[in-house]
Formats: structure tokens, C-alpha cells, sequence
């Protein structure tokens, strides 16, 4: 398993992440020229070495009509843009779909946050700092470099927000500042050592939805490490590290929430798994049991990672009429699982791979194997046989 490690006693912004990361890029310099053409025009991304207190690693620049920004987290002033135009801006730039996927998906939490500090519904928001260019860059830059480094897991450290007071467009705000909090919140937070903004508003957005698990470093064979430095100086070296390594280990600890069920309808229980997928439960099925007083009843179970735990507790409570739920810890052996993309004469087709414990498998992936199946007017059966040489 290819594990990355995010290190934040120093905090976060977009910058720091995005350099990073392009150390443990195998060729960064190719990386910076694609991102560099799929910009919008005026917007240039580079890279330099740079060092903070003795500790040498990369600084990630953006040039905005030929001046260097703030990156997105210097609070500087920038027109207004609203969050339609950010996300429209984003479907129109030459990248993979997936990333411009993510990159939508991390301004959507900025806007939201934007949204309930400021009491004005998201289409109404204008951004100011992180609606400009360069924060464009930096997300994109960020959300493309763990497209291409592909880790199967992201974990992070206690995040570091400082202490004291920040400027910004709305005035003097303490840190964290109010949007920041709320990007943060259900994520573990630490003071850190020192005063003034460490973790900005990208950088929280950017770990709250890529990171899967917070605590220590995980167990794995150290493979190479990036440093991303920040723009401001403190006593302690601005930096963030990013380790990455893999593992060996197939198995995995998960839990089991349990709970039953006699007074809910099976619409409202249909409902309740799919918030539960929603909140990223591995699985969700339902037993049918029998209850006190002959009742029959239904036993709903959510399978989930333990950083999910909180989220999908909540869930249960207020989405079933369950009045306690039960909590087993199991370990987990899974088999590697892949993606690999086969070019047929009716489209491409995406193949789930799955190696491990002396197995190897091949499937297609259900719905790129229906839109074959539509396409040619032939069955579901059909449509694999017809596949299956090419596998």
C-alpha cells in the first residue's frame, strides 16, 4: 500500500502542499509545464529552492499577469468571483477529469464555510483571496500531483493553526479565522509554537477532504520525503513535510455499528443507508431479526474506518429510531485493488484489478460495461462476452 504522510506542526496553506508534494514528484519539472498549460492565461506556477532556518526544500510560486501573488493565502486583495465563475473556470481547463473533480469539490467546502460565516447562501458568495488565480494554482496544483502520485492512503497530522490575530479582506479576525475553523472542524487541531495564521483556509480545505486518517506516522518503509516551505518567517522553520512509503501489511483494523430496528419504514431506512454511503461507510446492509415481544425487525450494520466513526454515529441517530448502537472492531484483509482502463471498438472500459494472497482478478466495472451494453442495444451478458478476449 502507498501511504503519504502530511507533517503539519507548522501548519498548512496551498503552497506549502502543492510543494511538497512536487519533491516527491518523479519528474517535476514536466509536472509544472502541464500544469502551466492548462492555467488560464496570465497564471504561471514555478518552483525554487528555498530555505527556512537551515531546513532546504522547495517554494511553490504563482505569477498572476506577471507579479507573484500571495498565493491564495496572503489576504490581499483580488476582484470578487463568485464561486459559479470559480467552478466554471475549473471545468474549462485542459486536465484530467478526476482532478478537476476534486479541485470543484475543494472550493465547494470554501464556499460552504464562506456561506455560514457571513449567514448568505453559497451563491451569493464572492471570494476574495481564495477566489483569485493563484489560488487556482495552488488547489489545482495540489489536486494534481496526488492525481498522478496516486496514493492509496492520505494521513495527516494534528494540524497547527498559531495563535493571535490575522488581516483580512473582513478586518482583523483571531485565528483560526472563522472560515478556517469551520473547514476544520471534526479535524484534530493543536496551537502549535507560534503566533499568527498557520493553517489558511486552502490548506485546511485541502487536507479536510484528501486526508483520511489524523494522527502519528503510520508504519512504513520510508521511500522519499518533500519539504514545502512557507512564504512568512517564525523562530521554528515554516515548513511542511510530506513522507511517503508503503506497506506491506494487508490487514487493516475496521469497525462494525450495529443497531436494531422496529420502528422505521422501509422507506426511511432506504434513506438512512444512502446518507450513510454518503458519509463513507465501506458497506451498509440490513439483517432481518426478531425482536422483543415477536417483533420482527430489522438488524441495519454500517462497516466503516474508525476516522468515520463520529460522522456515521450521527447519522444513525438521526436518521433511524434507534435509541443505542453497538460498536465491534474487526481486522480486515483486503486483496490490492487497481484500476486499468481497455480501449474497445464501443468505448473505453475501466477494469477493477485485485491481487493478493496468491489470487489475481479482473472485472469491468459495472457501469462502463451497461453504457457498452446501451450503446451496441445487446444485453448486460452480452456485453461482457464480447469484452472478455480483451481482459
Amino acid at each position: 500500500m502507498k501511504i503519504l504522510y502530511f507533517n503539519c506542526a507548522m501548519g498548512a496553506a496551498g503552497d506549502m502542499l502543492a510543494a511538497a508534494l512536487l519533491e516527491l514528484h518523479p519528474e517535476p519539472a514536466a509536472f509544472l509545464k502541464k500544469l502551466n498549460a492548462a492555467l488560464p492565461a496570465g497564471v504561471t506556477v514555478w518552483a525554487e529552492r528555498d530555505e527556512k532556518r537551515g531546513i532546504v526544500g522547495t517554494h511553490f510560486h504563482v505569477d498572476v499577469h506577471g507579479e507573484e501573488e500571495g498565493h491564495g493565502d496572503g489576504h490581499h486583495h483580488h476582484p470578487h468571483t463568485s464561486v459559479a465563475e470559480i467552478l466554471a473556470r475549473i471545468e474549462a481547463l485542459d486536465a484530467p477529469e478526476q482532478v478537476k473533480k476534486d479541485a470543484a469539490a475543494v472550493y465547494r467546502r470554501i464556499a460552504e464555510a464562506e456561506s455560514q460565516v457571513h449567514g448568505t447562501p453559497v451563491e451569493n458568495i464572492h471570494l476574495h483571496e481564495l477566489g483569485s488565480l493563484d489560488a487556482l494554482a495552488d488547489v489545482l496544483g495540489v489536486c494534481w500531483l496526488l492525481h498522478e502520485l496516486a496514493p492509496e492512503r492520505i494521513v495527516c497530522s494534528p494540524i497547527a493553526v498559531g495563535s493571535g490575530t490575522v488581516k483580512c479582506a473582513h478586518g482583523v479576525l483571531p485565528v483560526p479565522a472563522p472560515a478556517t475553523a469551520l473547514l476544520l472542524r471534526g479535524l484534530p487541531i493543536e496551537g502549535g509554537s507560534e503566533k499568527g495564521e498557520l493553517c489558511t483556509p486552502t490548506g485546511a480545505a485541502l487536507l479536510g477532504y484528501f486526508a483520511a486518517g489524523f494522527g502519528p506516522i503510520p508504519a512504513m518503509r520510508l521511500l522519499k520525503s518533500g519539504v514545502g516551505t512557507g512564504t512568512k518567517d517564525f523562530a521554528s522553520p515554516n515548513i511542511l513535510r510530506a513522507l511517503w512509503g508503503e506497506s506491506g501489511e494487508e490487514r487493516e483494523s475496521i469497525l462494525e455499528l450495529s443497531c436494531n430496528l422496529d420502528d422505521n419504514t422501509p422507506e426511511e431506512i432506504g434513506f438512512a443507508m444512502e446518507r450513510l454511503f454518503e458519509g463513507g461507510a465501506l458497506d451498509v446492509f440490513t439483517t432481518p431479526i426478531g425482536m422483543k415481544k415477536n417483533r420482527p425487525g430489522i438488524m441495519l450494520t454500517v462497516l466503516c474506518k474508525q476516522e468515520r466513526r463520529e460522522e456515521l454515529l450521527r447519522c444513525l441517530f438521526r436518521h433511524t429510531g434507534t435509541l443505542g448502537v453497538r460498536e465491534t472492531a474487526h481486522p480486515r484483509y483486503t486483496l490490492r485493488r487497481d484500476f486499468r482502463t481497455v480501449e474497445t471498438e464501443a468505448g473505453p472500459v475501466r477494469v477493477k484489478t485485485a491481487e493478493g494472497f496468491g489470487v489475481s482478478r479482473e472485472k469491468p466495472e459495472f457501469e462502463d460495461l451497461a453504457a457498452v451494453a446501451r450503446r451496441l442495444g445487446i444485453s448486460l451478458r452480452e456485453a461482457a462476452a464480447l469484452l472478455e478476449e480483451r481482459f
